[in-house]
């Protein structure tokens, strides 16, 4: 008699021969009679399955997992995505070979007997009675596919799939309820299509056309008799019969099969020893799984991609619901992504920051009007080794960034400027705008608690020639610290909060800026795609857009396909047309004759804002035409490195200013953007020039050049910006606690231009 297990419970043989009693009755099951009670056939095995009768009748089949592709605006690869490498293919694009090949080894009577091979299981019964344990299966391919489903529905969750694998007799119960069910409903060759398309190959490769194409390169209706049989011996142990890591055992097993093959019938036993004797010829595709292996240097965008998949609402009302789908896959996702406009991203960024250096760039390129987000990358590549990160510098830390921002300098004095000129002050609007002076106090808040400057502290000018007073044109140009102070006292702090409210500005880590005069100076973290989707309102005439960067997306289940809903931009007035005209105005006088005149494009309209920030930790420039715009900063992640006499892009810089580096890039970068593109012009108005007769001795602007004695020719004050000196090191500091965004308190200075 059969000795029971040292834990109880029945021997593998008992086992077998309770199944094969559980097998006889499947022509009454299929005949639709109902069956007797489990605990009169002994079927329950203490706990493990229900009555055979009580198990639900109606098993859905699985919507197998998939690669997701991402594609480019024009539908270019960008990459593909999985969960599992799979592509879902009908029997008519399988090779015939490869049918042939799975059924004569893994169920050589599939065409002659119905969801169990009765015949079967009494040969592997007799087997393993005489091995004393189970050394031979009895499953139908119908039967292994249940059991797929069950791991396919396990999903990545290990509990669940050793549930689903488990060798009891409650597992082979429901295995050959479902067997049965799937027999009459779906039909042999159904079924034989499902198998090939969800059983695992190894390599990373599910379902024959992933693994047609990983290991030959080639669709699976293309596979000749060999390489199907190669590939039908995997299936019984992918990790032994592995043909990359073990050729010789490879190619036993696919001898074993071609063998079989003959035996019964599908080919000759001249076709077979001809087979025999051929090599393995792999053409081995490596397994081109995530975001990792983006073309283009489009890693981050798509990344990001992923991230609004899994964060917006309308892919799930849950972050449960919305991974499900991700991971399901079949998705087939049209980006917003220019491969024009990505590649001159990235060649801008590889010629003038190399990734080896102590900082890092960062740019991200806007459409205005659409909110469309057409380039996005960064000097440091994707990954995980040496100068590599998997942090995106251009977007909040929600969507993959790296901290919370980064501090924008004087780019965020056009803001302040557009909150005054809603308010109604002229764009010739002047100031004192001394070379130091305390910060205004009180100065009015959204709340009826004005702002104070308790402890005194200063505001200064970059150069100590800096002195006032300067209309709105020129202190713009030259990027005047204390003028913009006093314009924040003047119009009071809460219409600057109202207007960087219309325009999506908050900090990286999706905080509100703090209401203290300060923030006219760029003391507060803010990420590149905010920066460049807020000036596209400029560049739009006064209509701010949502960044989108998804434009379309299909779902393939099964063969089945459907579109998707995907995430609108949502485009609302930020301010009036007069007022965005005029912050044009204003902005093409920087890139035309002040602190942004190494970044200015020469063929088309452009205007843009030059920023440095405080130990130069930091430099931005973020600019736009009337049809692209584009922020580019360049610093440290960290914010620990000063850049000062130090080498970026193999050139030695004594000092780093937002005109000198970013400006360049944004420079580069928008020109290859541009290339063929239409090049429309702003509408720009008439701000009157300051009296010739004022004069300012002596001011630098972002770029390290004086402004001489600042009358320039034509009667233009900042003619004379081209004139040499040279910018002195700042003589102010940001306090402690400002750089990272984690404080509303104080004041600290920001930036410089």
């Amino acid at each position: 008699m059969p000795k029971k297990r040292s834990g109880g419970g029945l021997s593998p043989t008992q086992q077998a021969a309770k199944f094969l009693g559980v097998s006889v009755l499947a022509g009454a099951v299929m005949a639709g009679i109902a069956l007797p009670a489990a605990g009169a056939l002994g079927l329950a095995a203490k706990g493990s399955v229900k009555g055979f009768d009580e198990i639900p009748d109606n098993l859905k089949s699985p919507a197998l997992s998939q690669r997701t592709t991402i594609l480019d605006n024009q539908g270019g690869q960008i990459a593909t995505v999985y969960s599992r490498d799979r592509t879902v293919v009908d029997l008519k694009d399988i090779s015939p070979y490869m049918q042939k090949a799975i059924v004569a080894i893994e169920d050589s009577r599939y065409y002659q007997h119905g969801a169990v091979d009765l015949k079967g299981i009494l040969r592997a019964v007799n087997q393993n009675a005489q091995n004393g344990g189970v050394a031979q299966g009895a499953s139908t391919l119908t039967q292994q596919l249940v059991k797929n489903y069950f791991v396919e529905e396990a999903g990545d969750d290990p509990t669940k799939v050793a549930q689903a694998t488990q060798q009891t007799l409650g597992r082979k119960i429901r295995e050959l309820k479902y067997a049965i069910q799937l027999e009459e409903k779906l039909g042999k060759k159904k079924i034989l299509e499902n198998y090939l398309n969800i059983t695992f190959f190894g390599e990373q490769a599910y379902g024959i056309e992933a693994a047609a194409q990983r290991y030959f390169s080639k669709p699976a209706k293309e596979l000749n008799l060999q390489e199907s049989a190669m590939l039908a011996g995997i299936v019984q142990s992918p990790s032994r019969y592995d043909p990359v890591n073990d050729e010789a055992e490879a190619i036993k097993r696919r001898n074993t099969v071609l063998q079989r093959m003959a035996e019964v019938h599908d080919i000759s036993q001249q076709e077979a020893d001809a087979a025999k004797a051929k090599k393995i010829e792999l053409h081995v595709s490596k397994p081109k799984n995530g975001c990792i292996t983006a073309a283009k240097g489009a890693s981050f965008f798509c990344k990001y991609v992923e991230h609004v998949f899994l964060t917006d609402p309308v892919f799930g009302k849950t972050k449960e619901e919305r991974a499900k789908i991700w991971n399901q896959g079949g998705l087939t996702i049209r980006t917003t992504l220019d491969p024009q406009s990505q590649e001159s991203v990235q060649a801008s960024l590889k010629d003038h920051v190399y990734k080896s250096d102590k900082v890092a760039a960062a740019a991200t390129l806007v459409e205005p009007g659409t909110g469309k987000i057409v380039g996005m990358g960064q000097s440091k590549p994707y990954g995980y080794g040496k100068n590599e990160t998997e942090y995106n510098y251009s977007v909040d830390y929600s969507m993959g960034g790296s901290n919370y921002g980064f501090p924008t300098g004087s780019t965020f004095k056009p803001f302040v400027a557009a909150a005054a000129i809603e308010q109604g002050r002229p764009p010739t609007q002047e100031y004192s705008s001394p070379n130091k002076m305390p910060y205004p106090s009180p100065v009015q808040t959204c709340s009826s608690k004005p702002w104070t400057n308790q402890a005194n502290e200063q505001v200064p000018n970059e150069d100590a020639s800096e002195v006032g007073p300067y209309r709105l044109k020129e202190a713009m140009a030259k990027s005047v610290n204390t003028y913009f102070v006093q314009m924040i006292s003047d119009i009071g702090l809460c219409p600057v909060m109202k207007q960087i409210d219309k325009l999506g500005v908050v900090q990286g880590n999706g905080d509100k800026l703090p209401e203290v005069p300060s923030i006219a100076l760029g003391a507060k973290g803010i990420s590149p795609l905010t920066m460049a989707t807020a000036y596209a309102a400029f560049a739009s005439r006064g209509m701010y857009c949502t960044p989108i960067a998804v434009e379309s997306i299909t779902q393939k289940i099964g063969g089945t396909q459907k579109s998707l809903e995907v995430p609108k931009s949502t485009c609302s007035r930020a301010m009036s047309e007069k007022t965005a005209d005029t912050i044009n105005t204003l902005l093409s006088g920087v890139v035309d004759s002040g602190t942004g005149q190494q970044a200015g494009l020469t063929d088309r309209a452009n205007a843009g804002k030059t920023g440095t920030t405080d130990q130069r930790k930091n430099a931005w420039f973020v600019g736009y035409t009337p049809n692209l715009s584009g922020a580019v900063w360049v610093g440290s992640a960290t914010q620990k490195v000063q850049m000062r006499g130090i080498r970026i892009g193999g050139v030695y810089r004594d000092k780093v200013y937002g005109g000198q580096v970013p400006g360049p890039i944004w420079r580069d970068l928008m020109t290859g953007a541009l290339v063929g593109k239409d090049s429309p012009s702003f509408n720009l108005v008439d701000i009157p020039d300051e009296d010739k007769d004022r004069d300012h001795e002596g001011n630098d602007d972002d770029n390290g050049h004086g402004n001489g004695n600042g009358n320039g020719g034509n009667g233009d004050p900042l003619g004379g910006l081209t004139n040499g000196g040279t910018l002195p090191t700042p003589s102010f500091s940001i306090p402690e606690g400002w750089i990272q965004g984690t404080t509303n308190r104080g004041n600290g200075n920001g930036g410089q231009r």
